[in-house]
């Protein structure tokens, strides 16, 4: 055993003990026996706010006005209740306002979920979804581009085995098809994004094995805004009743504004949320732009000599965007749509993407349309939809020859057109005897064309990357829902799913060859039409326990079809330094896996501890040849620019767990302040005990904070662990790294007869105070860009 793993394994075993002695007097204190004034004090000491997340199952259970009485008569005499019944409630009674900081913690679902909510996603910022969950326990980002391109990588699995969802419906970018390809949602414009694990994936498709990361805001308005209740800072924006359909209109608005020290950055947004009668409406737009971040040293391992002022070279980003949709609200549900375009314009750092002075300049423009109707029926709860077209392009741009700057021009485009629609019916409770069942089933469909030519030498068997194929979904899922008592829960879900890729590939590719010699190296492109049907499934047992601890187990059996990358690749990859051969015959990848975790939400102890264990069959990954490539040539060895990667299959063990907890110490001036920690780690193999390339480092981290209902602070320190556990070919061992981070904000509530502004947000974060070189060890260009140095960032929000 190494001296880093027992040195972790001390960390991890001292933070248990002393979240072992923070759970008994936690515990103790919650169970004694005190008079009901003195709980009722402690309890408003504590007091949490309700995580509302919108995307882990699709059977949603709601507290609203009632709609319906308790028997069943006809239509128009439950419609005239349901109105008495809401003219007769009384007004709810408006809720302190929450405070800052609370480690969100999801307890009603069969799996961990990782919630931001918006007070968080204001606060600490992040330019992409990636930077937003670098530090998340599980989860990391790629950062190949910092603060421009970074996908979200959970547990070890990235690009073809995480999905990302925007308000129910895919991202539908570029990002899984390169590391350098940006990821078409801004966290300027969310309201709330969540993590979902487990058998809850199975909801969004077979390609999300490793997780879904969905992100909310108000582009569809599900209910009329509301103007009277205070503005609420954590979890999704606060709405109006349905029954108060009718009442008078209103508007609401909200402003975002940032700048950064490190890159001299500025972002802002503004939000605008309307509504009057049975119409909502709602308007954004947002933008950021940056410099080249400054770095703490010398970024470039593999060559010294290259010039450096302190930044590391080729990183300005900038991205702007806006959306405008509505809704029409009607008694019982909503039916609305938006339009959004998305623009980015970023570089690429590197030694490569400096030289050549490598930049992406891409746009999105997408239509979404969704709603929901909840008949007053004894069969049916809920009908939802989804549905989505989308119009993505992006152009790589740089120099053709680094010596000569008139030679910059468009080196590729990558384009997706994209539609998907999904349909889903919530049935009612059904008593069976032994449990009360909720079922809901869905059906799903998508149609994507991609297109990746190059200018560059268009007769080559190599050009386009795998240019062009299309890939056809349909797909029916259901869940069941057990409800044995109100402690304990079952669930049951099941997908099939038919898939249809069509594309070219070159009849054969060899290991090494040179098209300059012989231009019939590489065989002559021939169509290749697959057909798949993966088959999935799940099982999950969630249980309260005394102390307000709830557990659960799940079990998830899920295949997932090749993606067109995967099959179709023919040519160099610049992000991955990867000359990618596809392999038409790859066939279905299965996943078994098994997670238990344990949680609590309330009280001065909150925590969730999990652990988990995947066997994959025939696992889909770049398998390195230790060939190089460069300009149509491949040879043996090294020598050349590009990895020679054949896509291959080989069976995988992934197996890890995550831990975070947080511990009210005690009251001090008007708050309280308290303790928290974290610790994560993933282990990767291949049944032979050799390494799956570019998995995260192990991780542990801690702090302290206070928070009351105006003021938040804390300092907080990440510890990641030197990853040595690498592949034997073209990965590198990557030092581990301190992230001090530190941050307090101030949050009120302002006289609008100042400016018009109802609530005031502002606040300063530190990111890694240290300065310490920080290489991400998931990065393909981690030996060439370092993350950003010590810097500052400055927010202020206002809603009026």
């Amino acid at each position: 055993m190494s001296f880093q793993l027992r040195r972790a394994q001390r960390l991890g075993g001292a933070s248990l003990l002393l979240l072992g002695a923070a759970a008994t007097s936690a515990f103790a204190q919650d169970s004694a026996q005190r008079p009901a004034q003195q709980q009722a004090q402690d309890k408003s000491s504590t007091e949490l706010p309700a995580i509302t997340v919108t995307a882990p199952s699709p059977i949603v259970r709601r507290a609203v006005v009632p709609t319906r009485n308790a028997g069943r008569g006809t239509r128009t005499a439950r419609v005239r209740s349901r109105e008495q019944t809401a003219e007769a409630a009384p007004a709810a009674p408006v809720p302190a306002a929450p405070q800052q900081g609370v480690l969100p913690v999801v307890t009603d679902q069969f799996a961990t979920v990782t919630v931001v909510p918006n007070e968080e996603i204001r606060r600490n910022g992040g330019g992409t979804l990636g930077d937003l969950l670098f530090s998340k326990p599980g989860i990391t980002g790629s950062e190949y581009a910092p603060g421009a391109s970074s996908r979200p990588i959970i547990r070890g699995l990235d690009t073809n085995r995480v999905g990302i969802i925007e308000n129910g419906t895919g991202s539908n970018g570029a990002s899984d098809l390169g590391e350098d390809h940006f990821v078409p949602i801004d966290p300027l414009a969310a309201t709330q994004v969540e993590v979902i694990r487990g058998p809850a994936t199975l909801r969004y498709g077979s390609t999300a094995i490793g997780g879904v990361v969905s992100a909310t805001n108000n582009r569809i308005p599900d209910a009329l805004p509301s103007c009277t209740a205070p503005f609420p800072t954590y979890g999704l924006p606060t709405k109006a009743p349905l029954a108060n359909v009718g009442s008078p209109g209103c508007i609401t608005a909200e402003t975002r504004t940032a700048v950064t020290s490190v890159d001299r950055g500025t972002e802002g947004a503004v939000l605008l949320d309307a509504g009057g009668g049975n119409f909502a409406f709602h308007a954004d737009a947002f933008g950021r732009k940056a410099g080249d971040y400054n770095i703490p040293s010398y970024p470039f391992l593999t060559d010294p000599t290259l010039p450096f002022n302190g930044r590391q070279p080729n990183s300005a980003s900038q991205a702007y965007g806006g959306s405008v949709g509505g809704s029409y609200i009607f008694d019982g549900g909503y039916v609305g749509a938006a339009i959004t375009q998305h623009n980015a314009l970023y570089h690429i750092p590197g030694i490569e993407g400096s030289e050549f002075l490598t930049r992406i300049d891409g746009r999105q423009t997408k239509f979404t349309t969704k709603g929901e109707y909840r008949p007053d029926a004894a069969a049916i709860d809920a009908i939802r939809f989804w549905a989505s077209a989308t119009d993505y392009k992006h152009d790589e741009v740089g120099l053709a020859d680094s010596a000569d700057l008139g030679s910059l021009g468009v080196r590729q485009t990558f384009t997706n057109k994209e539609q998907e629609g999904r349909v889903e019916v919530q049935l009612a409770p059904f008593d069976v005897r032994f449990a009360a069942l909720t079922t809901a089933v869905g059906v799903q469909a998508s149609h994507q064309k991609l297109t990746a030519p190059s200018p560059d030498d268009p007769g080559s068997p190599i050009n386009g990357l795998f240019d062009p194929n299309k890939n056809t979904k349909v797909a029916g899922y259901i869940f069941n829902e057990f409800k044995f008592s109100e402690a304990t829960r079952a669930q049951i879900a099941g997908r099939v799913e038919s898939a249809r890729l069509s594309g070219t590939a070159p009849a054969f590719v060899p290991d090494v060859f040179d098209l300059a010699v012989d231009p019939a190296a590489i065989g002559p492109a021939t169509a290749v039409n697959r057909n798949f049907t993966p088959l999935s499934g799940s099982i999950g047992l969630i249980h309260s326990l005394p102390w307000d601890l709830v557990a659960s187990i799940t079990g998830q059996y899920v295949e997932r079809a090749p993606k067109p990358a995967e099959l179709f690749s023919r040519g160099g990859h610049d992000a991955t330094t990867t000359f990618d051969i596809g392999n038409p015959n790859l066939g279905i990848e299965t996943a078994k896996s098994v997670e238990a975790g344990l949680r609590r939400a309330v009280g001065p102890l909150r925590f969730e501890i999990t652990g988990y264990y995947t066997k994959f069959n025939g696992f889909i990954y770049r398998r390195l040849t230790g060939n190089t490539c460069e300009d149509g040539v491949c040879q043996l060895g090294a020598g050349l620019e590009l990895n020679q990667a054949v896509y291959s299959q080989r069976d995988a063990t992934f197996r890890g767990g995550e831990f975070q907890f947080q511990y009210d110490v005690m009251p001090v001036w008007n708050g309280i302040w308290g303790i928290e920690g974290q610790y994560d780690i993933v282990r990767a193999t291949f049944d032979d005990g050799t390494n799956v390339p570019r998995i995260p480092p192990q991780r542990l981290g801690g702090g302290v904070y206070y928070r009351d209902a105006e003021w938040f602070a804390r300092i907080n320190l990440l510890h990641a662990f030197a990853q040595n556990d690498i592949a034997a070919i073209a990965e590198t061992p990557t030092p581990g790294y301190n992230l001090l981070r530190a941050e307090v904000s101030y949050k009120t509530q302002l006289d609008q007869r100042w400016f018009g502004a109802r609530e005031m947000h502002v606040g300063l974060v530190g990111n890694n105070l240290l300065n310490e070189n920080i290489r991400n060890a998931v990065s393909f260009n981690k030996d060439q860009v370092l993350l950003p140095g010590i810097g500052v960032r400055a927010f202020a929000n206002f809603k009026f």
